[in-house]
């Protein structure tokens, strides 16, 4: 999925996720505030696709709209009758179902037959000379794989060169999650209505949206006004958590950390870390590691305080610390065991990733001070549950999670989590596949802890940690592609979004 934060118009993108069941509520009311029915509604979903399809592909000559038996097959009737009558040629295939099709769509599909429009069976065979394939077979409310005949067109229309425009979401992607119970579309973009799903944000959805983009169906006077559950950050939302600096500043103002890990061995997972907490504004980073590591990171990067990590040191660094970062690189042993007990009588707010995370998932404990990083591996340990339980639901896995540890914690993957137990929930909407190497979560760690560490508060920290992470990872990514992204890639960019009002100078 193309990131929104990438495209030329995101100031026109809202920060906000509705979940799926709150999505005809949100159209019903909407609708009656501002005095327009819902048909109506349909009608402006239809022209704003059959727009959209039209600038993308304006030489485009021959359209195939699938329809599903749905109000999301409603709006493909919508769409044909427009291209038709711009001269056009279209194809439109329908789904039949046991039900009569609800009102709204049975008015577009009938629309669609008085301007002279022919429906065609699922069976037939397609057309050679196909420009756009537009998908509206299945929309918001899918939770389950496709049947028969929607599974055999889904995987038709993905395996024909042309490209497709999906309306609402991807056939196939459960909207309310991202997951993909069976085949769905693996679309070239995706134009979603009235409110951002977490399913198109989050789980397989960057699979099978393509480039997403929205549209409001002129409902704005009236949404704004309402109140979203779920939030949405990318690079444009990191200037309200993020503020320039005072002039007479000095280092004492913007956080004292210390992270402790690297054991024997693991001196990289630390010393990313602690590269990445500098390089995000830390005042003073101080590091607690492995006699083995001292000298190389302080060979590697000479603006670190590093000690070895004792008993003394630990009691000096905890009571020195405005905020404690604990996990990289620091294996399971009796070595971090015992650095870990101690780390837990601590009130100084902190944060757990790693093999932390591993060690709390044999004692698992809850409290309000703490952020924690889990990808889904630890996620599935934390929960005691497997890989595919987590990633079948990620936001309630999230919210299972931090139910369970309380404080904020970060779900890592596509389409990163973070939720806090006073029930705030927002989605990172950066990052890519390149990010799929060793270092990246040490490096997040770092981000996150510097932030946090500079007075932002934990949930704050969290969100704009993973924002700047993948942010700059996303910047990396214009420049070099994705393969072969190392997490040190990042440390060139990550001033551009750890400083905002830099924004206009990135070029």
């Amino acid at each position: 999925m193309k990131n929104l934060n990438q495209q030329k118009d995101n100031l026109s993108l809202p920060y906000s996720v509705w979940p799926v069941e709150a999505i005809a509520q949100l159209e019903r009311e909407g609708a009656d505030a501002l005095g327009i029915t819902l048909f109506e509604l349909m009608q402006r979903a239809g022209e704003a696709a059959f727009d959209r399809i039209r600038t993308l592909w304006p030489d485009s000559q021959h359209w195939l709209i699938l329809c599903g038996h749905g109000n999301n097959g409603g709006d493909g009737f919508v769409i044909a009758r427009l291209a038709k009558a711009a001269g056009l040629t279209v194809t439109l295939i329908a789904v039949e179902g046991r039900h009569a099709l609800p009102d709204e769509a049975q008015q577009a599909r009938a629309a669609w037959l008085a301007a002279g429009g022919v429906v065609h069976d699922p069976a037939i065979d397609w057309p050679d000379d196909l420009d756009v394939i537009v998908d509206a077979l299945l929309g918001t409310g899918m939770n389950r794989a496709p049947a028969a005949p929607y599974d055999r067109l889904i995987e038709q229309a993905n395996r024909y060169p042309a490209p497709i425009f999906s309306i609402d979401v991807p056939s196939g992607l459960v909207a309310a999650n991202g997951t993909t119970p069976g085949v769905a579309i693996e679309a070239t973009f995706t134009l979603t209505f009235i409110a951002f799903k977490p399913g198109l944000l989050t789980g397989k959805a960057r699979d099978h949206v393509g480039q997403l983009d929205y549209h409001s169906l002129a409902l704005d006077p009236w949404l704004i006004t309402q109140q979203a559950p779920i939030a949405r950050y990318d690079a444009g939302y990191l200037s309200h958590w993020l503020k320039p600096r005072r002039a007479t500043s000095h280092k004492g103002d913007h956080g004292r950390l210390l992270l402790i890990g690297g054991d024997h061995g693991t001196a990289g997972a630390i010393r990313m870390a602690a590269e990445a907490a500098l390089r995000a504004g830390s005042g003073l980073v101080r590091v607690l590691t492995h006699i083995d590591n001292v000298a190389p990171l302080l060979t590697a990067r000479p603006e670190l305080m590093v000690q070895e990590l004792t008993a003394s040191a630990l009691d000096d660094g905890l009571e020195w610390a405005d905020f404690i970062v604990i996990g990289p690189g620091m294996g399971q042993g009796a070595w971090g065991k015992k650095a870990l007990k101690k780390v837990e009588n601590s009130h100084k707010p902190m944060l757990w990733d790693a093999d932390a995370l591993n060690l709390l998932a044999i004692s698992p404990d809850k409290r309000q001070n703490r952020i924690i990083t889990p990808h889904p591996g630890e996620a599935a340990r934390l929960l005691n549950v497997k890989v595919s339980e987590i990633e079948s639901d990620r936001l309630l896995a999230v919210r299972r999670l931090v139910k369970r540890y309380g404080g904020v914690v970060v779900l890592k993957g596509a389409g990163t989590l973070v939720a806090e137990e006073s029930g705030k929930l927002a989605i990172a909407d950066v990052g890519n596949a390149g990010m799929a190497s060793g270092g990246m979560g040490d490096v997040l760690s770092g981000i996150i802890g510097s932030l946090a560490g500079q007075k932002s508060s934990l949930y704050d920290a969290a969100c704009a940690g993973c924002v700047a992470h993948g942010a700059a990872a996303d910047a990396v990514a214009a420049r070099y592609g994705t393969r072969g992204m190392l997490a040190t890639d990042l440390f060139s960019v990550l001033y551009l979004f750890v400083n905002p009002e830099m924004s206009n100078k990135k070029e």
